[in-house]
């Protein structure tokens, strides 16, 4: 942890009955989440289960309630780190409060978000998708882990899951059944395309299943030759020989489009313009670059060809 972090904030979001309230009560009593002092627990919404006054004193838990989204405020957090002087703050969201009114407080001195955790009624969120998508893609974009609980095998898992990686690559996704199991394959069949050939041949209508099981599982593909239109992104921060090659694509639960590809270099990129569509033949190296966080995906172009736009350029992920 930073050491200017003093007190470690973890924010917990999800819609009412998505489990919140179950996660926590679980986690604030496991002994790697113990402090000497005070946690102090804000909860902005009250779901069926509750936090008894037994449980409290148990786990060294002050609760406050806020009640009025236009209560949670830097001048209450001050006032409650004035009060309480916590080691470590959680705090339950309210699933129908825009993040933005938390966004907006300024922490007192020395709290920091370190983790934030969304979870989800898998029986219900196709409903909530239809009718509250901007809600959920708010939490779900800067969610370090996302729970599907009373998830099940028959449930187009795969589906959510690829919608939720295209919006937040980074997040943790995970899947439990009724009982609180993990759900370790939601995957069924093969990969659409040939991994056993030389040069793996990607339809376009696969791209986007092929850029993230390329996220997921970099090795499968490293000094791989990989085959596949997209159009052409250039940008400074790459540098004069990098450019990317993807496509854009739709989430299953949200309505804005994302550009989704990999770095590719090539010594003919000053000779390509942006938008332009190709076909492209690359080798996959899997290193590190300072546009990626961690080691990802490079590609090597080998031959790129210049082709007519494609007359549904989108990627769907359902």
């Amino acid at each position: 942890m930073d050491e200017d972090v003093r007190v470690p904030v973890f924010l917990m979001t999800g819609f009412l009955d998505s489990g919140k309230t179950d996660f926590l009560r679980y986690t604030m009593a496991q002994d790697y989440f113990a402090v000497p002092g005070t946690t102090l627990l804000i909860v902005c919404e009250e779901g069926e289960e509750e936090y008894s006054e037994e449980y409290r004193k148990e786990n060294r838990i002050a609760m406050e309630i806020i009640e009025e989204e236009a209560d949670l405020t830097s001048e209450k957090l001050l006032e409650l780190e004035e009060t309480y002087h916590p080691d470590q703050v959680v705090i339950e969201y309210n699933g129908m409060w825009q993040l933005k009114q938390f966004k907006s407080c300024v922490l007192p001195d020395g709290w920091a978000v370190m983790q934030q955790v969304t979870t989800v009624d898998t029986t219900t969120f196709q409903l909530y998708l239809d009718n509250m998508k901007s809600l959920f893609m708010d939490q779900a974009r800067e969610s370090d882990l996302i729970i599907f609980n009373r998830a099940s095998t028959d449930m187009p898992l795969d589906s959510y899951r690829r919608g939720i990686k295209i919006a937040n690559p980074k997040a943790t996704i995970a899947f439990e059944d009724e009982y609180g199991e993990q759900i370790e394959d939601i995957y069924h069949g093969e990969m659409p395309f040939d991994l056993t050939q030389e040069v793996i041949d990607i339809d376009p209508v696969d791209y986007g299943i092929w850029y993230l099981d390329a996220m997921d599982n970099k090795e499968r593909y490293n000094n791989r030759l990989v085959h596949f239109q997209a159009r052409v992104w250039k940008s400074k921060q790459f540098g004069p020989s990098v450019f990317v090659p993807g496509r854009m694509a739709m989430t299953c639960c949200a309505d804005d489009t994302t550009f989704i590809g990999y770095l590719c270099k090539s010594k003919n990129t000053a000779k390509l313009r942006n938008g332009q569509w190709i076909d492209l033949t690359a080798r996959v190296h899997i290193e590190a670059s300072p546009v990626y966080e961690e080691k990802g995906p490079v590609l090597y172009a080998k031959h790129i060809k210049i082709i007519p736009p494609m007359e549904n350029d989108l990627v769907y992920f359902n």
